[in-house]
């Protein structure tokens, strides 16, 4: 009897929603890696994206623990020379509200060309609209 290998081509995408209003950065992005990756489904295969659309809304709500908001940096680079530049949590949420948990997400997907695929079936919105009631999507409860 042979090893089952799902096929790329048959894939059962679903679309899932996450409040992000009051919950912790890092469960929410671990959650939401997690339906990216397909790793809840049986025929998960690393090799393959057979992961789950995610809309995560109310990203400028999301709650850091600790003293992140005074203390994590978010940095990135124009590729000039001296060009790095740094901003801490508190200015990124007031500037791009939903670039906290890109970020967060992202940095937990495989850093190849399939974690770049798996990274495209993530939306994040800043308050509690998006424009994907058509897919249906299903609300996601996270602990």
């Amino acid at each position: 009897m042979g090893t089952f290998i799902p096929s790329a081509k048959v894939v059962n995408r679903q679309w899932h929603i996450i409040d992000a209003d009051g919950q912790i950065l890092g469960r929410i992005a671990t959650q939401a890696a997690r339906l990216l990756q397909g790793k809840h489904k049986a025929e998960w295969t690393p090799f393959l994206d057979r992961g789950d659309h995610v809309i995560i809304v109310n990203a400028a709500t999301v709650k850091l623990t600790g003293k992140k908001e005074e203390q994590k940096l978010y940095r990135y680079h124009s590729g000039y020379e001296g060009g790095l530049r740094e901003e801490r949590a508190k200015i990124v949420r007031q500037k791009q509200p939903a670039r906290i948990l890109e970020e967060a997400v992202h940095g937990m997907l495989p850093k190849t060309k399939l974690g770049s695929a798996m990274f495209s079936k993530l939306k994040v919105y800043a308050n509690g609209e998006h424009p994907h009631a058509a897919q249906q999507p299903r609300k996601l409860e996270v602990a």
